[in-house]
């Protein structure tokens, strides 16, 4: 494995044999390569014994035993995530030299080593052997009242659960590995720029003709398709960042290796992956391939057209007609049938026995209403009343039964005549499937509701930061050290507040296993007041009632936040028009009645935390399914439908409950109930109070309209030393009362995002009497983007922050000057 490499003299191979450590090396097929010496003493073995073989070879053990598979497990997901992975505690078997095998215990760590595109090359092995270590603590018992080995229990107590999570993490990929494979819709998961194939499910290699497409770009995967726009759609959403969506697109596609290609009719959709960082990292394919319904329609039509022509000359074509209707009878697809008023079928075509599996003699026995399933019955008969009072009566579904019990969906059409009622059924079951695959596909989205409050409130940090060291610069330059404290103050005071943001973003992104802790509620809802209250707009009036004396409770701070911030969208969602979020909490007991009414609850004491909005509300069978998984009332693309199921996950977790409690038009209250703690503590958190000042000069008169504290600071800073008088307001209402006074204002300087007024709203007011009043607005959005809706006026420009202070007394300037005697 090693080689003699002179590294400022030193010999790496004798030093990696050289360290006490034990160290395996194994390809990305587990098989070893590389070993010290340290390795071969703990293993008892010699390295012309085992060089060469996988690692389950040269330690054989049971594939079915937990010890193999948890070594296995780790060692894929290394492979798969390709991230370092810990296997705290595993017991695993051992051949002693004398052939006896040997349960011993070790602790491991599997550290992956890269090929330059990335690729994983080797797996690194670090192995401690801790059977002595076990043995002992088993043999002390629970009496043993050493601190070293009480510290030595709970290490193990604590490896054993990190397993036991681990092995809980890999049955659920493995289940969503299943589901992915099964799914009907071809699906898989494009990366990178040139579309190499990392995922796909069995319908997709269908597609492809069973082909190998893993590891290979698109254009290496399907040279067919050059030429063809699904490559140009690719290429425009990994560049966009638009999703595509087709219905109907006709792909030409190699049935096999060698044989011409055939066409194929697709409903697709690619959807972009975005990364962490906000770019595009993959695409992700899914759709369903329609070509035979699109047959089935397109004959169908062609029979339509010839019916048509037939009817143009009747009398001469009478006997052909009724061929070509016994013809279209016995070949649609389609289920035609006649029955009676009361849905006793008389005549049935072959797609009843092809679709449902019953044989004619058995549909006519069964009749119509026999077929269709319980909960349809009702609408079903509603129709073939109707059908009896118009002559065309409207399509309607139902669910009709097949004769292995299954049900498929069927749109129908009937007509009624001389006391009979002529139906024709068409299958919808795929179509409907399809239908639902698009709209979860489409659901996928990233918890991006917060990135354009984030990053204003971001860039004003920024400011902060950048202003106060630019003016501090400037103040040394200048040998003006009387007041740098304030300015180093103002930017240590932004750098803080931006790292707590960032830790929060964290916290709220962060996929883990619940971390439960003693937890003080009300100072932690207090920390995310701001937070929250940008999340809402300016439109939603926020209430807290938070209760004195209120209990602790265990469970996990980062995953309670994330709670509290998915309720609060929904309810923000809620209110489209505004309104009114309550935020409460208090301390509830649940009684013994209580808990005998309400599935799943425990009587006892519990800290309540509710939500209540004053937005649509939901009806009782849109509260019977909030709770489930994918489930969703938002138009697609705007939510996943699965915030609501992860709160109530997080609620059973933590051993508590979650309720709901709405009505249509009144609005909804989110009730979550999490057990009482009666040990622990958890520290508040609080924010900083507004301020407004005025401060003058000579010169022009400037009007300062910004939120946050230390920027405007800094603006007015600049100002004075511009030689500029200067107001200043701390919200777009106090902004216009300034204007509308009879003061002298000669330029505004506005953020756009303020509380009660935007800046926009504000300067729109003002020049109602100010009508050549001039504005530099501010943002800490993009300023292409505003400029590009018509957002600018004559008299107006903008500058994004975080700006530099001499760009910002450059505008200064060329918007005053020409203005000055």
């Amino acid at each position: 494995m090693f080689t003699n490499v002179g590294v400022q003299g030193t010999d790496l191979a004798a030093l990696f044999n050289a360290v006490p450590n034990p160290y395996v090396i194994l390809t990305p097929d587990f098989i070893i390569v590389g070993m010290n010496e340290a390795y071969l003493r703990v293993t008892m073995r010699r390295r012309e014994d085992i060089i060469g073989l996988s690692v389950f070879e040269a330690f054989p053990s049971d594939p079915a035993s937990a010890s193999n598979r948890m070594l296995r497990a780790s060692l894929e997901r290394v492979i798969r995530n390709r991230a370092r992975e810990d296997l705290p505690f595993i017991p695993y078997p051992i051949q002693r030299p004398d052939g006896v095998m040997e349960m011993r215990y070790w602790s491991a760590t599997h550290t992956p080593l890269f090929e330059p595109d990335g690729s994983v090359r080797h797996v690194v092995q670090h192995t401690v052997d801790v059977t002595e270590l076990h043995n002992l603590r088993i043999s002390l018992g629970a009496n043993a009242s050493s601190p070293a080995l009480l510290i030595e229990g709970e290490v193990f107590d604590r490896a054993e659960a990190v397993q036991q999570a681990n092995a809980k993490l890999d049955r659920e990929r493995q289940r969503l590995q299943t589901l992915f494979e099964q799914a009907p819709a071809f699906t898989a998961v494009l990366r990178g720029p040139d579309h190499l194939v990392e995922l796909a499910n069995a319908a997709y290699l269908r597609l492809a003709g069973d082909r190998p497409l893993v590891g290979l770009t698109a254009r290496e995967a399907f040279p067919e398709l050059a030429g063809q726009p699904v490559l140009d759609a690719l290429d425009r959403v990994y560049r966009t960042g638009e999703a595509f969506v087709a219905h109907g697109l006709s792909v030409m596609l190699r049935p096999a290796p060698g044989l011409p290609p055939e066409e194929h009719v697709l409903d697709l959709i690619y959807q972009p992956v975005v990364d962490a960082d906000g770019s595009v990292g993959g695409i992700f394919v899914q759709g369903q391939d329609i070509t035979e319904q699109r047959r089935a329609e397109d004959a169908l039509r062609e029979r339509e057209l010839e019916l048509r022509k037939l009817n143009e000359s009747l009398e001469m074509q009478v006997a052909e007609r009724t061929r070509e209707r016994d013809r279209l009878w016995r070949l649609s697809g389609d289920l035609m049938g006649v029955c009676r008023e009361d849905g006793v079928l008389e005549a049935v075509n072959g797609a009843w026995s092809d679709l449902l599996g019953w044989s004619e003699s058995d549909l006519l026995a069964l009749g119509f209403l026999d077929l269709v399933h319980p909960e349809d019955v009702a609408a079903t008969r509603a129709a073939l009343a109707r059908s009896r009072e118009a002559p065309a009566s409207p399509r309607f579904e139902n669910r009709c039964r097949r004769s292995d019990g299954t049900y498929r969906v069927l749109a129908w059409t009937l007509a009624a005549d001389t006391g009979r009622l002529y139906i024709v059924g068409r299958d919808m079951t795929d179509q409907r499937l399809t239908e639902e695959q698009l709209r979860q596909s489409q659901k996928m989205e990233a918890v991006g509701q917060l990135t354009g409050g984030i990053a204003h409130d971001f860039n004003n940090l920024l400011q902060g930061i950048t202003g106060s060291l630019d003016i501090l610069r400037r103040r040394v330059a200048q040998g003006r050290t009387a007041e740098l404290e304030r300015f180093v103050d103002n930017a240590m005071g932004s750098a803080t507040r931006a790292a707590a943001l960032t830790h929060r973003l964290l916290a709220f992104s962060r996929r883990q296993p619940l971390d439960p802790k003693p937890v003080k509620i009300n100072p932690l809802v207090l920390s995310m007041e701001d937070l929250l209250r940008r999340t809402m707009g300016e439109n939603i009036h926020l209430e807290l009632g938070l209760a004195d004396g209120l209990w602790l409770t265990l469970c996990d701070a980062n995953q309670l936040e994330n709670v509290i911030l998915n309720l609060v969208i929904n309810a923000r969602d809620a209110m489209p028009d505004g309104g009114r979020l309550t935020l409460e909490t208090c301390n509830a007991h649940l009684d013994d009645s209580y808990a005998a009414r309400v599935p799943g609850v425990t009587a006892g004491q519990y800290v309540c935390l509710a939500v209540s909005d004053t937005g649509t509300g939901m009806a009782p069978d849109v509260i019977a399914r909030a709770f489930d998984p994918f489930f969703t009332t938002k138009p697609i693309g705007q939510g996943t439908g699965l915030g609501l199921s992860m709160i109530y996950g997080f609620a059973r977790q933590s051993e508590g409950q979650c309720h709901i409690y709405s009505e249509v038009g009144a609005g909804t209250c989110v009730k979550l109930y999490l057990p009482r703690h009666r040990d622990g503590d958890a520290a508040p958190s609080g924010a900083p109070g507004p301020e407004a000042r005025e401060s003058g000069g000579a010169g022009g008169v400037v009007l300062v309209v910004e939120d946050d504290r230390v920027v405007r600071g800094l603006i007015l800073e600049v100002l004075r030393e511009l030689g500029y008088a200067a107001l200043a307001a701390e919200d777009g209402q106090a902004g216009l009362d300034l204007l509308m006074s009879d003061r002298r204002i000669d330029l505004v300087i506005t953020d756009i995002g303020l509380p009660r007024l935007n800046g926009r709203q504000m300067v729109d007011a003002a020049r109602e009497t100010r009508c050549d009043l001039k504005v530099l607005f501010m943002t800490g959005y993009a300023e292409t983007a505003a400029v590009a809706a018509g957002f600018l006026e004559p008299g107006m420009t903008m500058v994004t922050k975080p700006f530099a202070v001499a760009h910002l007394a450059e505008r200064i300037r060329a918007m005053l000057e020409p203005a000055q005697p």
